[in-house]
């Protein structure tokens, strides 16, 4: 699912954390790291609980950032199963790596952490907790020194009932000008959401604009100074609209002044969306749609309203903006047609990124994370769709790339599978654009193969690494991913009225990625399943409605199983009425419910789901468990506790994994 909308109508109870913070119990944690992170001679010399656990383990960098000297790195990875830990280390190498705080508490993980200053840093954690079955995310920012001393709140949490925060306020900007140690902060001021500058040692602040019981969101340009404020209203039920309104003002200004309104849904999003301010020439850029795909749009703040296309197509979305350094500079924009492509408006960095994908032509792709204040030093990732990737450190006045950190270390030596763009034939005549991914050293003929549609449905695969699609690959297994009808990212006719109320367009595309496998002598059609997450676990399952011949086993993670039961289960929550919205209402709603077609299935089917879903709640894989259990067909349900949408577990994927290979085995009889 694109969009939880997980916020409840009423105030609920409060959320507590407990951080371990001792570097001497944290030095004594032992990092689990698997046997099979050594070098190996290849894919063929691993046996499938080692693939299991290598594909299945979590990154080992989730997020890096530098200091503003840019002498300290600190980065976030995993420690034993689920838990977070972040490290510091000297950028030259000098200093070992060491752990510098655990968040081990259940149900809690640590999002990310940035350099407010030279040697402190500011965190914020996510906590999801079920409250009686109604299952909230909570967010809690916090302050400490780069030794893991003197940690500071920087959300404050009201105490006694019906007193809860869910929002603990977000870094609006890490550098305040003339300010040390001074953070700008979007937090709860007085019923509503404002914004103060804060002290990251103290918690002292100062406020900087009162809170707005409508406001939702700030922005602040290079300067520190906040330019746009979004605003959203509820009905008198509680649930909240899906048309937004943007303001701006100029500088030290109290007044606001109104810029744009816009529809943001799980349809569609319309208007002008603004997601950045620049100070220097005094605009905002912002997404648009031009000819039904978003265009990245820049708008004049003098009042006049001039505007300017900066870039748009008509293929493909424009859909990212490309931001770098502590200010967030503008350097670029970026959509995908096949491969995800980047137009620079800063020639440096578009001529240093040419530079070092010839540099590193096994991982062409490359990202910015982060740099210090003089964007001397870079942090950078660079990947493929081979390689899981590797991050770097570029300094510019040495012209000196060192590597900093592997992002899968642990997969060691395994050959990954090339992922080749493809199109196919539906049965209408349409070309759909898919991947498709097929083992090494394959001659691409007569394999077991796996459609794999993705989730959303509002969402598109895109050309890179996948751990999933791999590991599958690595079992022998042909795989392709459709980017159907109902795909977002390339305009507002491919998406059509989604892939929910027009399931079978969506779902047909889907059944004709398997045909045109077995049409191009790439499937043994009687060695050949479907496997989806979210969305792409409905579209698995549906699939045995519409053609229950076609695939042979069905795979489905986290999968929607009855449409009426989605919007339903989200009527607890501000978001409802965008559910209410994407699924509609009519006899597509039955038709396109799997669970309420379970005699349909001739295929084995094997559900996997974690019991702390806010995307889709675990009822749906329960209930399509009993269904077909009712039918008397083949199913198999594991159920993960204490897991949201994503199963952010190395256990847990590892598992699955495994689960899912046993099952493929013997469904298709593969030897």
């Amino acid at each position: 699912m694109a969009y939880s909308g997980k916020l409840p109508i009423l105030n609920w109870g409060v959320v507590f954390m407990r951080f371990y913070t001792s570097l001497a119990a944290l030095c004594a944690v032992v990092l689990v790291t698997p046997a099979f992170a050594q070098e190996s001679g290849g894919t063929s010399e691993m046996s499938v609980g080692e693939l299991a656990g290598a594909f299945g383990a979590r990154p080992a960098v989730k997020q890096i950032s530098i200091s503003p000297s840019g002498h300290k790195i600190a980065y976030i990875g995993p420690s034993d199963d689920r838990d977070d830990v972040l490290y510091v280390f000297n950028a030259d190498g000098s200093s070992e790596i060491k752990p510098l705080l655990e968040v081990a508490e259940k149900n809690t993980e640590l999002q990310w952490c940035a350099w407010a200053s030279d040697d402190r840093l500011v965190c914020k954690v996510r906590i999801v907790k079920d409250d009686s079955g109604l299952i909230l995310g909570y967010s809690r920012l916090f302050a400490m020194k780069d030794d893991g001393t003197e940690s500071v709140r920087l959300t404050e949490i009201p105490m006694g009932p019906g007193r809860q925060m869910q929002y603990g306020g977000d870094i609006i900007a890490l550098d305040v000008p003339g300010k040390d140690d001074v953070v700008l902060m979007s937090r709860p001021v007085n019923g509503g959401l404002g914004v103060e500058e804060v002290s990251v040692t103290q918690n002292r602040e100062r406020n900087v604009l009162r809170g707005n019981r409508n406001a939702i969101s700030y922005l602040a340009d290079e300067s520190a100074q906040v330019r746009l404020m979004m605003t959203a209203t509820g009905n008198a039920t509680g649930y909240a609209r899906d048309e937004v309104a943007y303001f701006y003002k100029d500088g030290e200004a109290t007044d606001w002044k109104p810029l744009s309104r816009a529809q943001l849904s799980l349809q569609s999003s319309e208007g002008f969306r603004p997601v950045a301010v620049r100070a220097a020439d005094d605009t905002v850029f912002g997404f648009e749609k031009i000819g039904g795909y978003d265009a990245l749009v820049k708008m004049r703040l003098d009042g006049s309203g001039a505007r300017e296309v900066v870039l748009s197509r008509d293929d493909v979305e424009v859909d990212s903006l490309i931001r770098i350094g502590r200010d967030n500079r503008i350097v670029g924009v970026s959509y995908a047609t096949e491969k995800r492509l980047v137009q620079y408006f800063d020639p440096e960095l578009d001529k240093l990124a040419a530079a070092l994908s010839k540099a590193l032509p096994k991982t062409p792709a490359i990202s910015w994370l982060d740099a210090d204040e003089g964007e001397q030093r870079l942090l950078l990732a660079a990947s493929s769709d081979t390689d899981p990737g590797t991050i770097y450190l570029y300094d510019k006045t040495t012209n000196k790339l060192s590597e900093v950190l592997p992002a899968r270390d642990y997969l060691g030596q395994v050959t990954m599978g090339e992922m080749r763009p493809v199109t196919y034939t539906a049965r209408d005549g349409t070309q759909i654009p898919a991947y498709l991914t097929l083992p090494h050293g394959s001659n691409g003929e007569n394999l077991p193969s796996i459609v794999m549609p993705h989730g959303g449905p509002g969402s598109r695969d895109e050309w890179g690494f996948d751990w999933l699609v791999q590991f599958l690959v690595a079992r022998g297994y042909a795989v392709v991913q459709p980017n159907f009808r109902g795909s977002a990212g390339y305009g507002d006719a491919w998406f059509g009225r989604n892939g929910y109320k027009a399931w079978e367009t969506a779902i047909g595309d889907v059944n004709d990625a398997g045909r045109w496998l077995v049409s191009q002598g790439i499937a043994n059609p009687e060695k050949m399943a479907i496997m989806g997450w979210s969305y792409g676990g409905y579209a698995a399952l549906q699939s045995q409605v519409v053609d229950p011949a076609l695939f042979k086993a069905v795979v489905a993670v986290a999968p929607v199983t009855d449409l009426n039961l989605l919007k339903e289960e989200n009527r607890k929550y501000s978001g409802f009425l965008q559910y209410k919205d994407m699924i509609g209402e009519g006899p597509h709603v039955a038709a396109g419910s799997p669970a309420r077609q379970a005699e349909r299935f001739e295929a084995p089917v094997l559900l996997f789901h974690g019991d702390l879903d806010q995307n889709v709640s675990d009822a749906h894989s329960k209930l399509m468990e009993r269904r077909l259990q009712s039918a008397d067909k083949t199913v198999k349900y594991v159920a993960f506790d204490d897991l949201e949408h994503d199963l952010d577990s190395h256990g847990a994927r590892s598992r699955m994994l495994l689960e899912t290979d046993a099952f493929l085995k013997e469904a298709l009889g593969n030897s």
